[in-house]
C-alpha cells in the first residue's frame, strides 16, 4: 500500500480536482483547506499540507512560513462569513488514518455555551455525539462563501 491509500488526507489530495467544494475551499501548492466532517459547528475548517507530513517538525521552512498566514486568513474569512466571535486553532494528528498533520481552525460563535468553549469544544462538537452535525449541502454553501472571501 502507498501512503496515499493509507492516509485519508493524501488520498483526498491526490483526488483534488474531483473533490466537492467542502473539501477544497482554498489551496495553493503547499496547503489545502477543507470543512471538517462530523462537526456540529458550521465553519469548522481543517488546514492540511498537500504532501504527507506526520509531525510539525517535518514541515519545510516554506510550509512553516505560510502556515501562520493561512491561519490568519482563514480566521478573518470565518469572521466575515460565519460571524464567529473568535477562532480556535489546534493540531493533534494522532487518530488511525489521520496521522497526516492538519490544523483545526474552529469557528467559535458568540453565543456558544461556556461549557463548550476552549478544548471542550472538541469533545462535544466534533465526532460522534448526540448533537446534529452540519450536512454536506451546508458545508458546501459555507465553502463557496469562504472561497469567494479568500479570493477577494
Amino acid at each position: 500500500m502507498t501512503v496515499a491509500t493509507e492516509c485519508y488526507s493524501c488520498a483526498r489530495n491526490a483526488d483534488f480536482d474531483r473533490l466537492p467544494p467542502r473539501e477544497r475551499i482554498a489551496a495553493d501548492g503547499l496547503w489545502r483547506v477543507a470543512h471538517a466532517f462530523d462537526s456540529a459547528l458550521p465553519g469548522w475548517l481543517v488546514l492540511l499540507p498537500r504532501r504527507h507530513v506526520t509531525s510539525i517538525a517535518a514541515l519545510t521552512d516554506t510550509e512553516a512560513s505560510s502556515l501562520g498566514i493561512w491561519q490568519v486568513r482563514l480566521s478573518r474569512a470565518l469572521h466575515k462569513v460565519t460571524g464567529c466571535q473568535k477562532t480556535y486553532v489546534a493540531q493533534f494528528a494522532e487518530a488511525d488514518g489521520f496521522a497526516h498533520v492538519h490544523f483545526h481552525i474552529v469557528s467559535r460563535p458568540a453565543g456558544l455555551a461556556s461549557e463548550l468553549r476552549g478544548p471542550r469544544i472538541f469533545f462535544h462538537l466534533l465526532g460522534p455525539n448526540d448533537r446534529p452535525h452540519i450536512g454536506e449541502q451546508q458545508m458546501d454553501e459555507i465553502a463557496m462563501e469562504l472561497s469567494k472571501e479568500l479570493q477577494a
